[in-house]
């Protein structure tokens, strides 16, 4: 965690020596200013995603963007600039980290029976950061901005652990975000009314109060940390439905991209390939509105094992009804590239992004299929100029790195795995990648760009040597 905070001092102060600058508390005057809360969540995050698994599906990721943005146009959010992570972790949780930083573990997707119960939970959290409920009370009691550290890296703890339940667990939980009453209640209430403002169900909060509430204790749900933080009560139900009556009577979207990506979801947490076509299988033939969630999730259990007839069988009905579905356009490329039909999916691919140019999940797609056949110049030119718009990816680093080093490009394949290295709070192995870089460069615009990144980077080294 010093090394979360070091970062906060020289992203706040980039001008200030790295010895000379006093990070101020939290119970200081202007401590809690938006903009220091801003930076402190994205060094916080650096720290998140070192320790905890982020769960690697841009189709999943893009989804809970949108609906994250479409409430926050309607939420008293004054800033937005919002960093959304989704933990790959089978427990219940959801949290708003001040400085814009929402989280949300997938398996509260996978709990959530409709879009409006888990838009719900979303709001919730985005009430929190737009009345500023926890640096109001950091404020309040003259609390440290080691304190705060301290609380943070408790979420940190929590998403690193899937059980979430052990001593040290309920020890973390104990010490993090929690809320007083007057706080939860106004959380709700804004929640409600952000709900109603942005086109969705408000009842979908005291319908997810009703799930929460009866989750089986059997499935090691209720010792979630989500839970232990946010009880629900009868009172709390009752008053989430009286306040959605409050709102007039209207027709809400039933959201069939919702339940894919619980599908997507559903099917991360089965390993077995077996066990997850079998499992499908038995859900799709049961009928009813979780028919076609199930035959989508059964179609990506095939094509995952190998499969690719049957899955191109399944999908096929699905592709017809909705030929312009991006979620089941992928599925089809997924299809194909299983097969070494590069060709066939890079085709569909490139189709799809004509209608929805720029698309993370298509060109992610893409990216991967130029991959796959071996079009690394491709792959590396579409993805390069993606990751101008998602700097945050670190998984997009990654795969463009691997890209990069395949198609021979080391100058640029060692400063993109800098990147990844840096989003996941790994500087000193950064560092090295961009010595290695500058090893490569061919001329002084291309070593005064990576020497620039490297001060960057001995900035933060330096800093944090004189906090030891």
């Amino acid at each position: 965690m010093i090394r979360l905070l070091l970062l906060l001092a020289t992203l706040v102060a980039p001008a200030a020596s790295a010895q000379g600058y006093k990070i101020p508390g939290f119970g200081d005057s202007n401590a809690a200013s938006l903009n220091q809360e801003y930076y402190l969540g994205r060094a916080w995050l650096m720290s998140f995603r070192r320790q905890a698994p982020i769960l690697d599906d841009a189709l999943v990721q893009d989804y809970v963007e949108g609906l994250v943005y479409r409430l926050a146009e309607r939420s008293r959010l004054t800033d937005r600039r919002l960093e959304i992570i989704v933990v790959d972790n089978p427990t219940i949780n959801a949290f708003a980290i001040p400085g814009g930083i929402v989280g949300v573990h997938s398996g509260l997707i996978a709990q959530a029976e409709t879009q409006a119960q888990f838009s719900s939970v979303l709001a919730h959290e985005l009430a929190h950061l737009s009345q500023r409920h926890y640096s109001r009370g950091l404020d309040a009691k003259k609390t440290s901005t080691a304190a705060m550290a301290g609380l943070l890296n408790s979420l940190v703890y929590i998403a690193a652990d899937p059980a979430g339940a052990g001593a040290g667990g309920q020890a973390a939980s104990g010490s993090r975000l929690r809320y007083s009453y007057l706080d939860e209640q106004e959380a709700d209430d804004l929640g409600i009314h952000n709900q109603a403002a942005a086109g969705l169900d408000p009842g979908g909060a005291a319908a997810m109060f009703i799930v929460l509430q009866n989750v089986s204790p059997d499935n090691g749900a209720q010792s979630s940390d989500f839970l232990r933080t946010h009880p629900i009560t009868e009172k709390r139900i009752a008053a989430a439905k009286n306040r959605a009556a409050t709102y007039p009577n209207r027709i809400h979207e039933v959201s069939r991209n919702f339940q894919l990506m619980r599908a997507r979801v559903a099917l991360s947490f089965i390993k077995d390939n077996d066990i997850a076509i079998a499992h499908f299988r038995e859900q799709r033939a049961k009928g009813g509105r979780y028919a076609v969630p199930a035959q989508y999730a059964l179609v990506l259990a095939l094509t995952r094992s190998g499969e690719v007839g049957e899955a191109r069988e399944l999908l096929a009905p699905m592709r017809e009804f909705a030929p312009d579905n991006i979620t089941y356009k992928i599925a089809e490329a997924e299809i194909d590239i299983k097969a070494a039909k590069y060709d066939a999916a890079i085709a569909l691919l490139q189709q799809g992004l004509s209608l929805s140019p720029d698309n993370h999940p298509l060109t992610m797609s893409l990216a991967n299929a130029y991959f796959k056949g071996e079009h690394y110049s491709k792959a590396d030119k579409l993805l390069s100029r993606h990751a101008r718009s998602h700097p945050g990816d670190a998984h997009l680093w990654l795969l463009l790195a691997d890209i990069q080093e395949k198609s021979g490009n080391a100058l640029d394949a060692h400063q993109s795995r800098a990147e990844y290295f840096a989003l996941n709070d790994a500087i000193e192995r950064a560092m090295a990648q961009l010595n290695a870089a500058l090893s490569l460069a061919k001329n002084q615009i291309t070593a005064e760009r990576i020497q620039t990144r490297m001060a960057y980077f001995e900035t933060i080294e330096k800093a944090l040597e004189s906090l030891r």
